[in-house]
């Protein structure tokens, strides 16, 4: 879209005392220690206490009943219209109306601002409730709600789709941009209007009549193949039981006559199981290939309309890389430097599988997933379940504020919300407060699982962050979306290590826009390039499996004891096991998007063919005959000719862990330099701009590749210590 931006593509008996082992450390490091050891100080009876931000979010949530016959409905998110869901029509008429103004102001003769304060404008109103309804139409548990919301986005979709094909509007940007505005135009001016010039072309707005109206019937059908893609990506497959050995038939769900597979039961300890539910699931479906062969010729056409190569070239215009060939470039050369130690870790898993009595002289495809995780679970000497107590949702969240506090001087504190400001009871609100500048903005944590609640970790921005004309700043508001088990009366919830590094990565995202102080909120927080937008959500990753990040919050939730620092260790050192073959996967995945989104017609007879070739070239796992994994990659819907920057986003994190925090963690000089020079712009400067800026050296395919094994090889160095 043009004018909005969507990004959406768990009784002590003595007081605690430091760990003997900490001794040496950052003089950072100990004050957030401190902290940390006062908020799980001990009463005088002997009882671990916590601060108030851990005991808010380790107690069971109650229902607040509203006794003041002064507190009104507030509205969900303060928004006044919202004291019902009939005021998402409200708001509709509302941004309608703002919307007419703004565009006449923009297409007058006598406009006296400047032109991408006006189109700033017009994505804010369109945005403050485009964005805070795609997120009710998705979480809010009451129907109306959500129907309410639904029907405002699709709404709201028209009518962005006509502001994208008005040629008035564009015509007034386009000479702006040509001949300069009715005042000087800053760096960040220029940027932000050429990116909504971009926005504009990527629409086809600048095509005569009748290629537009090609460009919007292809893309509607885009759309449409997409959706039904997607949806393919999750069928069962059924196949006669008779099939099936009997030895292997209960392990499947049965539907009459048929066995139904659903998944790959890569958990599994068979491997029978893991082999028939590989063969079985992925079995090309004709119906499955002919929709993608026509997306992505669809794409293909789309791309040439508007004046690029390929799908590819359009995707990637603006990016960290910019073009397809970078990214080739890039993960050709990662490849090559992996394969040696792809070799080693596959030589690793297959002693595990021989150990383990598996069958055969090589690893498969179906054998990779399994043996990992029980060389990982080997690797670790305390299971997750014992580690869970030591990770509550309120002492990690007590960690993350020690670590932004360290790291930024920002503090996260819990806030009291008015009758109808939230969705569910359990919902919490923090602020993100800063010692010097207040309040930067507002994280609202929908955290529990519950009935109908989409299954998965998200960040929603519902207000973006931006300078007013009276020189104060509109603070930024996001929900941050996890679905960890609710706490109970008498135990809070326990996170294993894998939701508490999710819990730290989805943070990354929301302090990107609570440290963001962009000049307009077309481009605040993580709206930016693809493949730059997980970068501080990757970066937290690298925070989430340090030691000494860990041992600054891992505490008992019932008797405050620390957990054991050999058991912190192990935990970190076994998420680096068979890093490079995981790596490699992504890497494989990075390259088949790419392939099929460059020229067309496709290099092959089929998608699958396509699939063989490229597996040959970039995996160490050969290609199984008759399987067609691709028709399951749902990614190439959402991330079509990007899945590669998620790559991208970790060597940039990779080398800003190694480079700024991985001797101390909690250093706030280098906290401060991350802040300033990269998360306040958003993406109001080019991501090879902000990480030149904190690395002193621009992104590079050779440099990108270097950070990535570096990061392997020093990990591999700390696993077998």
């Amino acid at each position: 879209m043009g004018l909005l931006r969507y990004w959406h593509f768990r009784t002590f008996s003595g007081c605690v005392t430091a760990p003997s082992h900490i001794h040496g450390a950052h003089s950072a490091w100990i004050k957030a220690s401190r902290k940390l050891l006062v908020n799980h100080g001990c009463n005088r009876r002997g009882v671990s206490t916590l601060s108030p931000l851990a005991a808010a979010f380790n107690a069971k949530p109650q229902r607040k009943l509203n006794l003041s016959l002064r507190r009104s409905n507030a509205g969900l998110f303060l928004i006044p219209e919202l004291q019902d869901y009939a005021g998402f029509y409200l708001l509709q008429e509302k941004v309608k109306t703002e919307v007419e103004q703004l565009v006449q102001e923009a297409v007058s003769h006598q406009r006296t601002r400047k032109m991408v304060n006006i189109f700033d404008d017009l994505s804010d109103c369109l945005c403050q409730v485009a964005d805070m309804a795609d997120f009710v139409r998705m979480a809010h548990p009451d129907r109306r709600y959500s129907e309410a919301a639904e029907d405002t986005c699709v709404k709201l979709s028209s009518l962005v789709e006509t502001l994208n094909t008005n040629t008035a509007i564009h015509s007034a940007l386009k000479h702006v941009l040509d001949h300069g505005d009715v005042m000087a135009m800053d760096e960040v001016d220029k940027r932000v209007s050429e990116l909504f010039m971009f926005d504009f072309e990527q629409s086809g707005i600048h095509l005569e009549e009748g290629k537009r109206k090609q460009f919007v019937e292809l893309n509607e059908s885009i759309l449409m193949l997409g959706s039904y893609f997607q949806h393919g990506t999750h069928k069962g497959t059924a196949v006669p039981k008779d099939k099936l050995p009997e030895n292997l038939r209960h392990v499947f769900g049965l539907d009459g006559d048929n066995i139904l597979v659903t998944g790959l039961f890569s958990d599994h300890y068979s491997d029978a199981v893991r082999e028939a539910a590989y063969r079985i699931f992925l079995y090309p479906d004709p119906h499955q290939d002919k929709l993608l062969t026509a997306l992505l010729s669809a794409r293909h056409q789309l791309a040439n309309l508007v004046g690029f190569p390929t799908y590819a070239h359009r995707a990637n215009r603006g990016t960290m890389m910019e073009s397809p060939e970078a990214v080739m470039s890039f993960l050709n050369l990662l490849s090559d430097k992996l394969k040696p130690r792809v070799e080693k870790e596959m030589a690793e898993m297959l002693r595990l599988k021989q150990e383990q009595g598996g069958q055969g002289q090589k690893i498969n495809a179906w054998d990779t997933s399994y043996y990992s995780a029980l060389g990982r679970q080997k690797r670790c000497s305390v299971s997750a379940n014992d580690i869970a107590p030591y990770l509550s949702l309120g002492c990690v969240m007590s960690g993350l504020d020690n670590l932004f506090t360290a790291l930024c001087g920002v503090s996260l504190q819990t806030v009291d919300m008015e009758p109808g400001e939230a969705w569910h009871h359990d919902v919490h609100k923090l602020a993100v407060v800063h010692e010097r500048e207040g309040t930067l903005g507002y994280i609202y944590c929908d955290f529990f699982e519950r009935h109908g609640k989409p299954n998965q970790d998200c960040h929603y921005t519902i207000r973006g962050g931006r300078q007013l004309k009276d020189g104060s700043y509109q603070l930024p508001v996001v929900v941050l979306q996890l679905n960890l088990p609710s706490p109970q009366s008498s135990t809070p919830t326990l996170l294993t290590p894998g939701m508490m590094e999710n819990l730290f990565h989805e943070f990354g995202h929301a302090m990107h826009s609570m440290l963001g102080r962009t000049k307009y909120q077309h481009v605040t927080g993580t709206r930016c390039p693809t493949d730059f937008a997980e970068v501080p959500s990757v970066l937290m990753e690298f925070f989430a499996s340090d030691p000494r990040v860990i041992q600054s919050f891992a505490y008992h939730y019932r008797t405050g004891e620390p957990l054991a620092a050999s058991a912190v260790q192990d935990m970190c050192a076994s998420k680096h096991l068979f890093a490079a073959s995981d790596l490699q996967q992504q890497t494989f995945y990075s390259a088949l998007d790419q392939v099929y989104h460059g020229p067309h017609p496709l290099p092959g007879p089929s998608t699958t063919a396509i699939l063989s070739d490229v597996q040959a070239c970039y995996t160490s796992i050969p290609y199984v005959p008759d399987t067609a994994w691709q028709l399951r990659f749902g990614h190439l819907v959402g991330y079509g000719a990007r899945y590669y920057a998620y790559q991208i986003s970790r060597a940039v994190a990779a080398r800003l862990w190694h480079t700024c925090f991985s001797t101390d963690p909690f250093n706030r000089s280098m906290g401060e330099r991350y802040r300033q020079e990269m998360l306040q712009h958003g993406g109001g400067r080019h991501p090879s701009d902000l990480v030149q800026g904190v690395l002193g050296e621009r992104p590079s395919v050779e440099n990108l590749v270097d950070s990535l094994i570096h990061d392997l090889d020093v990990n591999q160095q700390h696993l077998y210590r």
